[in-house]
């Protein structure tokens, strides 16, 4: 009797439970079609309002007070310039840190404190960061308001990210993978350069891809640090034809980005530059989309190949 009694007490608690995660199952469901739905609408009006000024004269042309001749030359010039700073400065820079704290660093107090503060910048307003390197870059070191300043400032945004992922992807490595480096004689470094880093990987890729993806939408950073908001020229080119073909001048030019360009097409009331911020930031949307769909793609590619 007493058997019965416990077994239908127990089948009330699954029933119950089973109702419990149909709820949240739903609530779930409901949340991400709200999200998708809002985003869907929002990108489908961007779509309607921009796309009459996609053209190759919008791409080639600069900033112009005219809405009809205005264009995103400089702002995508610009955007790529800087991401090319950040990707540089941060890439290298996030793995090794990352490499160091999983692999060599001592487990102490110290190292301790490391790892929480960087787990903690991941999710420290960009702002904060625009306000650091305003006091850093521009005013100590005299960067002014450059190319190198913005890049090194979006740097130090995605850092933690790439910092996380790196460590993140190198924790998913079996440690029979080391154990058997080892033994097979291989050393510290070797083991890392040879299996982990490579193992790793598709992880460390996809982490890179994503911090960049949201370095490139960022505005309040470099607003911060003295952004143009319109710009009629383009930096000196990196390539030069006398000796030595390379030219590091771009790199102290001002410039803009095309966060910023399309914030300043909003702040006017005409409405055609309303609809050249809709097209500005339909190109900005799609080459986001296309970066995290990179990630996921070569994240595919390169896990298929590895072989436990």
């Amino acid at each position: 009797m007493n058997e019965e009694k416990k077994l239908e007490e127990l089948r009330v608690v699954i029933a119950r439970h089973r109702r419990w995660d149909l709820i949240f199952l739903i609530a779930g469901v409901l949340a991400l079609m709200i999200a998708l739905l809002t985003f869907m609408a929002l990108f489908t009006q961007m779509l309607i309002d921009g796309m009459p000024r996609l053209s190759w004269d919008f791409f080639t042309s600069f900033p112009s007070r005219r809405p009809e001749s205005a264009g995103i030359l400089s702002a995508w010039v610009g955007t790529t310039l800087v991401m090319l700073v950040t990707a540089i400065s941060a890439v290298p820079l996030g793995i090794a840190a990352g490499v160091y704290l999983e692999e060599y660093a001592p487990k102490n107090l110290f190292t301790e404190l490391i790892e929480i503060n960087v787990t903690n910048l991941a999710g420290v307003p960009s702002i904060i960061y625009g306000l650091l390197a305003l006091g850093l870059f521009v005013y100590q070191l005299g960067l002014e308001q450059s190319i190198l300043a913005a890049g090194l400032t979006l740097a130090l945004l995605i850092l933690p990210i790439v910092i996380v992922a790196t460590r993140e992807a190198i924790r998913t490595i079996p440690i029979v993978i080391r154990e058997g480096s080892y033994a097979l004689g291989a050393t510290k470094w070797e083991t890392v350069a040879d299996h982990l880093l490579p193992y790793s990987a598709p992880g460390i890729l996809t982490g890179v891809i994503i911090g960049l993806a949201r370095a490139i939408g960022e505005t309040a950073p470099i607003i911060t640090i003295g952004a143009l908001t319109f710009i009629a020229f383009l930096p000196p080119s990196p390539i030069k034809n006398e000796f030595p073909f390379i030219s590091f001048e771009w790199l102290a030019a001002p410039f803009t980005v095309m966060p910023i360009q399309m914030f300043n097409w909003v702040s006017r009331p005409e409405e055609e530059f309303q609809s050249n911020a809709a097209a500005a930031g339909l190109i900005l949307v799609v080459m986001t989309l296309a970066m995290n769909a990179l990630a996921i793609y070569l994240r595919y590619r390169m896990r298929k190949k590895i072989k436990w």
